[in-house]
């Protein structure tokens, strides 16, 4: 997995003060891409590698909120520090509830602009590398060909080889040589790693109707 993007992304519409708060960025070591509306920043949203977002709450067109929703259905979304100069408490929670990093006034002191995004950065690079092991986990059931994943349908359910055999009118012998593969394709060395990799995924519910056996095709 590559080590995630340290890049930080501002967007506001007021040129003053994007030009200082770039500086400022800048100054502290940060590699910083400014745009001077979300239209500009999501036109190129796919190709940044962004680590992070700070953006002003308050822009004609799309607001704050409603880039930080449209981030959220991205491939890769980033936690954003949202910047106001005359918020207000209902946007405040709305940001947060939304998984906002931190919501500052424009006049807050330097300092805690820093803090918030270094605790961006720190927490998107734990997002990025969950969803690339994710993504990976997904790739190895993708794999899978129709026949092992109805075995491993079964063999989740905690069915044994001779009874997987007889649900699905295959010999037993042949049952054991799916089972083999699956292991080998998922990278895991018992039935227990296997059920854990799979709930992980959403490839395999617990609580799944037994005629449905639980496991999806990717």
């Amino acid at each position: 997995m590559n080590t995630a993007p340290t890049r930080v992304c501002i967007v506001d519409d007021d040129a003053s003060f994007l030009a200082a708060a770039t500086r400022l960025l800048r100054a502290s070591g940060f590699e910083v891409v400014a745009f001077d509306s979300p239209g500009a920043l999501l036109a190129q949203c796919d190709s940044l590698q962004a680590g992070c977002l700070v953006a002003d709450l308050l822009m004609p067109g799309m607001n704050g909120l409603e880039l930080q929703a449209a981030i959220a259905r991205t491939r890769n979304p980033v936690p954003i520090v949202f910047l106001t100069g005359r918020g207000d408490i209902a946007s405040t929670v709305q940001a947060m509830r939304n998984g906002a990093e931190d919501f500052l006034e424009k006049r807050a002191p330097k300092e805690a602009l820093l803090d918030a995004v270094r605790r961006a950065l720190a927490r998107g690079q734990r997002e990025r590398l969950e969803r690339e092991r994710h993504r990976a986990v997904q790739q190895r059931f993708a794999a899978l060909s129709a026949r092992e994943l109805q075995v491993l349908a079964e063999l989740l359910r905690g069915r044994l080889n001779k009874q997987i055999a007889g649900d699905l009118g295959i010999h037993e012998r042949t049952v054991k040589l799916h089972r083999r593969a699956i292991m080998t394709k998922c990278s895991v060395g018992s039935i227990a790693e296997l059920t854990q990799l799979a709930q992980g995924v959403g490839v395999w519910r617990q609580d799944a109707p037994p005629d449905q056996g639980g496991a999806t095709s990717l």
